[in-house]
Parts: C-alpha cells; sequence; structure tokens
C-alpha cells in the first residue's frame, strides 16, 4: 500500500535510499528547494504505509505560447519498490497537473536511451521520442556520455498535436538551450 503526497524539504533528508540509482540526476540543495517553492504540485512522492520513501517525482511549467509544457526534471523509484506502478502514478498526477492547472500544450522529459525500462515505460504513457539531444548526457565515470531521447506527450489543448511531430535529425545541446 502507498500513497502519493507532495514532497516537503524534510524528505530532502531520507531520500538517499531512493535518490542514489545510477539513472538518477542528483542535485545540490537549492536546486530542490527551487523546485518545492516555485511548484510545489509538481513535486510529489510515494511513500509506504509505514512512512518509507518509494519513489518520486520532481517537475515544473516552462515555455511561452504553444511551447508552454510541464517538464520532468527526475522520476525515480527504489529499486525494491520497482514495478508497483509508482511511476505511473506519479506521471499520472503530474500530466493531470499540467493539464488542469497550468493548461499546457504537452509534457516532456529527457532520459537516456540505455534506460530502456523507462523508456518502455514513457512509450507505454504515450510519450514519443521529439528529437535526440547529442551528448545531453555528461559522463561521470558511472555512466557514459550520452544522448538524451527528449520524449513528449501532447495534452489536450494541443488539438492538432503539432508539439509532438518528430523531429528529423538530432539536436545540440547548444540548439537545445538557443544558442
Amino acid at each position: 500500500m502507498s500513497a502519493l503526497r507532495r514532497f516537503r524539504a524534510m524528505d530532502l533528508f531520507r531520500f538517499n535510499s531512493v535518490n542514489l540509482d545510477r539513472f538518477t540526476e542528483t542535485y545540490d540543495l537549492s536546486f530542490y528547494l527551487s523546485y518545492l517553492s516555485q511548484w510545489p504540485d509538481l513535486f510529489t512522492l510515494a511513500e509506504s504505509a509505514d512512512g518509507r520513501m518509494m519513489a518520486y517525482l520532481m517537475g515544473k511549467v516552462e515555455g511561452e505560447g504553444a511551447d508552454w509544457h510541464g517538464h520532468v526534471t527526475a522520476l525515480t523509484v527504489a529499486p525494491e519498490c520497482r514495478r508497483l506502478g509508482l511511476a505511473r502514478g506519479l506521471m499520472s498526477g503530474l500530466e493531470d497537473a499540467s493539464e488542469k492547472t497550468h493548461d499546457c500544450y504537452f509534457v516532456d522529459l529527457f532520459v537516456r536511451p540505455s534506460n530502456a525500462a523507462a523508456v518502455r515505460l514513457y512509450e507505454e504513457l504515450g510519450y514519443i521520442v521529439y528529437r535526440q539531444v547529442l551528448e545531453y548526457y555528461i559522463g561521470d565515470g558511472v555512466m557514459p556520455t550520452e544522448n538524451a531521447y527528449d520524449m513528449r506527450k501532447a495534452m489536450p489543448r494541443d488539438t492538432h498535436r503539432r508539439s509532438v511531430v518528430p523531429l528529423e535529425r538530432p539536436i545540440t545541446v547548444e540548439e537545445l538551450l538557443g544558442g
């Protein structure tokens, strides 16, 4: 049995068991706190009946005009809690808030192509590979330098589904950042 709830600042002192995964990016404390203060409705966790953290999702909204979208910054599930539907539940919550609260055109996320289980999950949830971003993930001695899939799912506001027409060529990180 698990429950979903908003992430709280005190949860930062107990999320290492979930966060220490080779596919999970780890950020500094101020980064997590900025998400908590700016997008509290998009930073959620799954917790067991005895209060143990099982998974969390960090999200935000960004962009302008037809590029206004929800973004999954981090989604991770503790190894012993995988295959329980927690990631699906967390994604559903972010998609719901992106659609109903923030009126977004789409939701996007970046994922390593080598993270086959995550790619498969996102595809099952209706996400498509919109584009590849070359050398998005920089090698750190544990994980190699790797491209990223930028995966997207259109929200109902995008009636013509323009946000999910895949690009034909990969882009660089500089292009992604607008440079």
